[in-house]
């Protein structure tokens, strides 16, 4: 079974993946890119149970525009963000895609909150799914 690891900036704080992804996507909403500094958020989501995380975290929990509660772990020394839990999809742990500091991870599958993408973002491949 391949095993992943994720790791914060200094390296305090990680979490082990075990077996392949659920999903990878890229996410364009407003909250990713506050979260991010970036223009959008990467994220690949992996079953709760596969998962290990290691190391001290601080939660910060946003409310989402339907209502859901993620509850976003970071680095307390770096304060990097290396996974969440969705309170709706409690048996997947979703953890940031830049984490993996891995140039051959598999590319996003889904895009979504496209109406909120900047301009010149542009996400290649025609096997990815596009959502509003």
């Amino acid at each position: 079974m391949t095993e992943r690891r994720a790791s914060c900036s200094c390296g305090q704080l990680s979490i082990a993946c075990q077996g392949e992804p659920v999903r990878i996507s890229v996410c364009h909403c407003l909250e990713c890119q506050k979260r991010t500094g970036s223009a959008f958020g990467a994220q690949v989501r992996f079953s709760t149970e596969l998962t290990s995380p290691r190391g001290d975290s601080t939660v910060y929990t946003r409310v989402c525009e339907d209502g859901d509660r993620i509850h976003f772990h970071f680095c307390p020394k770096c304060g990097s963000t290396v996974y969440y839990l969705m309170e709706s999809q409690p048996e997947l742990t979703a953890i940031t895609l830049g984490t993996f500091a891995d140039p051959q991870f598999p590319a996003p599958r889904f895009s979504v909150y496209e109406d909120r993408m900047h301009s010149w973002v542009s996400v290649p491949g025609s096997e990815v799914e596009h959502f509003n």
